[in-house]
């Protein structure tokens, strides 16, 4: 069995779900509320890959908010991760993927060294972050979407906007050494670490934001945006590809502009048998066919008995995982969103 840790976008966007959920007594409640709610197991389901083999999986609804960062809510925000970890596993669940803000949470504030919750000793090979299938299908995106829109990869520039994290910095690799892309652009604020990158790869311009953006035939957004910054699409090149990897999606609401197609980044599409409500839940644009690809890479780990923590820690997402994690995905039927 699988297991999915997810959250909501929003303290609306939760309220307004556990309405439909049918959980009336957390809808009409504030943030208060939702810092001391216990994670729930809200779905189980089947999933069908076209080889045709069944696993089974649950969702586990963290009940984390963004808000619980934003007002500085630490402790709120650890214990949900922590404790909807815990009920994965009390579920005996074998393989868990801890999706959008979880992943983020327990490695930024360190949490392998609190393992025991209450009565469970947290396993960590249970869980995986789905990094590593999330990076491959970004760069397949990268790949399959420039040459929709003409941009030939030998002559383009890509800019990869926090390149340093988990995420950025395999896609980094990866377009180093599985591409013949012209020039890379590295963006983080931590500038120690892009020259690490830098100096592994061997390439790579380090620059800010607003240097690099007008240079960029495609950028790779794997970052948070910070308050205040504003990205002007009149600034871009035309064509220009935004892959949008961050959560929640929000880079297509901001840049609209003739010319600058925005595609959001992580996400798969399928054509399996996959009976859930939770994507319509989470605002996927089309429920049925369409899932992050951290979620999936707890499937596809399922599907093929690799009960291992596939995605974890900082930094440590190899080209060869990468690509041992894509034959997976293709076997199974997944295949990166398009414009």
């Amino acid at each position: 069995m699988f297991g999915l840790i997810g959250h909501l976008t929003s303290l609306e966007h939760a309220q307004a779900v556990a309405q439909e959920l049918g959980y009336p007594e957390y809808a009409a409640q504030g943030l208060d509320f939702w810092c001391s709610a216990p994670p729930l197991i809200v779905e189980t389901f089947m999933v069908t890959s076209v080889t045709g083999q069944k696993i089974e999986g649950r969702y586990v609804e963290s009940c984390f908010l963004p808000e619980m960062l934003a007002t500085r809510r630490i402790k709120a925000a650890t214990r949900k991760v922590l404790n909807a970890m815990a009920v994965a596993q009390k579920q005996g669940i074998n393989i868990t993927a801890l999706g959008g803000f979880s992943s983020i949470i327990f490695e930024n504030f360190k949490l392998e060294q609190f393992s025991q919750v209450r009565n469970i000793k947290l396993e960590f090979e249970r869980f995986t972050t789905g990094n590593t299938h999330t990076a491959y299908i970004i760069c397949k995106q990268v790949e399959e979407a420039s040459k929709q829109l003409g941009i030939e990869m030998s002559k383009a520039t890509v800019a990869i906007c926090g390149a340093t994290g988990d995420i950025g910095s395999a896609v980094t690799r990866w377009l180093d050494a599985k591409t013949d892309v012209k020039e890379l652009l590295l963006i983080a604020r931590n500038q120690e670490r892009l020259k690490e990158l830098q100096d592994e790869i061997g390439r790579g311009k380090i620059m800010g934001l607003t240097e690099a953006l007008p240079q960029a035939d495609i950028v790779v957004w794997v970052a948070s945006m910070p308050k205040g910054v504003e990205i002007d699409p009149t600034t871009l090149k035309q064509p220009c590809l935004l892959i949008d990897g961050g959560y929640p999606k929000n880079l297509a609401t901001k840049v609209q502009h003739p010319g600058v197609y925005v595609l959001n980044g992580g996400i798969v599409e399928h054509s399996l048998d996959i009976d859930w409500k939770i994507m319509k839940i989470v605002n996927m644009d089309v429920p049925g066919r369409q899932l992050f690809a951290c979620f999936a890479e707890s499937m596809l780990l399922e599907f093929e008995k690799l009960y291992t923590n596939f995605s974890w820690g900082r930094n440590q997402i190899t080209v060869d995982k990468m690509e041992q994690i894509g034959r997976v995905s293709v076997k199974h039927g997944f295949r990166p969103l398009l414009v």
